[in-house]
């Protein structure tokens, strides 16, 4: 399924003088170090901000180094490419051994909704996933990602599966509506440091507003359009449910909210890509109740995107890094805050984008003292980039693969996989419900489904529950399920799922022989017994 295209992105004119051109191959932003140690992999524990590293719970600094991998936003509602002939796990360990330590997620709100269905999902390969809502989907893929040491941020994309919006919010999705869902993800994985945090909206942007110039601006005042303050609304109100998540902020494209010098021949400041203009940061910066939790965004395109200005500029590639020093770069020299660019790609059909995207990597910094990034996209689907896999969704794309790979950290798999403690956590309130599915002369199928119900996040997790007498397991799906010598089951969580976050269930399905009785009884969940529901 083809990626809708990006659309025209916001325009740069009158560039000629508005920036000061930099002799010579691009120069990589310099950060002032300091920082005690450098982080193995994507570090331990949540993030934060240092100056303009990013640290974790050490202290030690980190990069972070991955990709997108889209398709929550869109109508499927979840992941693409969970319609091809390999399975999502191998996906993630396809990323993992390419070297992306990070996958940024991009979602929509209709995704969020109750009864929301995820669609395009191979029975065969991916049996697993069929009939799981998009948020369950989402689980396993967190789940799986913290035991390869991966880390995951969330992106709130769109406010439906439509189009990108100019605004953060519209009328299926108004201002409340967008910050009470990213609330609601907060305390979904509060406490799972495998999710580090959340991109507040994609690509605030001017274009599809004029005549009016009514799109999104940084610093104008208006409530209304003024994203730096939007920012501060949702991101104080994300800290309050997470105080551990980083809080994720893009720039806009024209301070403005307009595009420059359409309407008239009157100069205006400069625009950038959508998403892409942060010089307002300086001047007007966002103000969490947490500066620590602080990280801007930035995204850069080459020319499959939209062929801006300065691809031309007879000083090409000397004239970028006075670009990205104006728009955002400026904020790692001057060690205001950390900047990941979240998005940035091409096709490289065009050899200038090869030379632009070298320029780019060059420019981030080498090392884990460079600038963290997530490349759009791991897709093939992507209209006007691509992706790092081809169309079979496991054929690397090397010309793209070798420009990205000095750059690449690799994820550390946690010792003992997973991450949690070697022993299930204490877990203060669940709820549980037993269904039989069939049953027959001399055995029966059944469903215990357990619900957290406390406020922590389980991992692992154990359920257990007593069976009827003489009955005796023969098989178990959807966790690890053994029985006793006094006859209890025990189903110990997935490799492939094994936390379980606050307010989330598991179903554990199996079969056995035997009279039914009164069915499965006494399910407890780490220890604790559930009550029924």
């Amino acid at each position: 399924m083809i990626r809708t295209p990006r659309g025209l992105a916001a325009r740069i004119t009158g560039l000629a003088g508005a920036f000061a051109l930099v002799a010579g191959a691009a120069t990589a932003v310099t950060v002032a170090s300091g920082t005690p140690a450098f982080a193995a992999g994507a570090g331990t524990g949540f993030l934060s901000a240092s100056g303009a590293h990013l640290v974790d719970s050490t202290g030690a600094t980190v990069r972070l180094t991955g990709l997108n991998w889209f398709g929550m936003e869109t109508d499927n509602k979840t992941f693409h490419g969970l319609w091809a002939g390999v399975t999502w796990r191998s996906m993630m360990d396809h990323m993992a051994q390419l070297g992306y330590n990070t996958i940024r997620i991009p979602y929509s709100d209709d995704a969020l909704r109750p009864g929301a269905q995820a669609t395009s999902v191979n029975t065969n390969t991916n049996p697993d996933l069929v009939g799981l809502s998009p948020l369950q989907i989402l689980d396993k893929v967190i789940g799986y990602a913290g035991q390869k040491g991966m880390r995951i941020f969330l992106d709130r994309h769109r406010p439906t599966t439509a189009m990108q919006t100019a605004l953060w919010y519209n009328a299926a999705t108004p201002e409340s509506l967008w910050i009470s869902d990213m609330q609601m993800l907060a305390t979904r994985y509060k406490g799972n440091p495998t999710v580090v945090g959340i991109d507040l909206h994609n690509e605030p942007h001017a274009d599809g507003t004029e005549p009016q110039s009514v799109g999104a601006c940084w610093g104008c005042g208006d409530t209304a359009r003024d994203w730096r303050l939007a920012a501060e609304r949702a991101g104080n109100a994300v800290l309050q449910s997470n105080p551990d998540w980083l809080i994720i902020v893009e720039g806009v494209s024209c301070l403005s909210g307009g595009n420059a010098n359409i309407w008239d021949n009157i100069p205006d400041a400069p625009c950038g890509w959508w998403g892409g203009n942060l010089s307002g940061a300086q001047q007007f910066p966002v103000r969490l109740s947490n500066p620590r939790k602080l990280v801007y965004s930035a995204h850069e395109y080459g020319i499959s995107v939209f062929h801006q200005t300065w691809f031309d500029d007879a000083t090409f590639p000397a004239n970028l890094p006075a670009i990205w020093n104006s728009m955002w770069g400026y904020l790692v020299q001057q060690n205001i805050a950390p900047v990941l660019i979240g998005e940035f790609g091409s096709t490289l059909a065009d050899p200038k984008d090869s030379t632009w995207m070298r320029a780019l990597m060059q420019y981030m910094g080498s090392g884990v003292n460079g600038m963290s990034f997530t490349y759009w996209s791991w897709n093939p689907d992507s209209g006007d980039t691509g992706g790092i896999v081809q169309d079979d969704w496991v054929t690397v794309n090397q010309n793209k693969q070798t420009i990205l790979q000095p750059s690449l950290i690799p994820p550390v798999a946690p010792t003992g996989g997973g991450g949690g403690p070697t022993t299930p956590p204490p877990v203060t309130s669940c709820s549980a419900t037993v269904h039989i599915d069939n049953s027959w002369q001399g055995g029966f199928q059944a469903t215990v489904t357990v619900r957290n119900t406390g406020t922590e996040v389980l991992s692992p997790w154990t359920a257990t529950w007593a069976m009827p007498a003489g009955a005796t397991l023969v098989n178990g799906w959807n966790a690890t399920v053994t029985q006793g010598g006094d006859g209890t089951i025990t189903a110990a969580a997935p490799s492939f799922s094994p936390s379980l976050a606050a307010g989330a269930s598991a179903g554990v399905g199996f079969t056995a022989n035997g009279a039914l009785g009164a069915g499965p009884t006494g399910v407890k969940l780490n220890g604790t017994a559930c009550t029924a529901g």
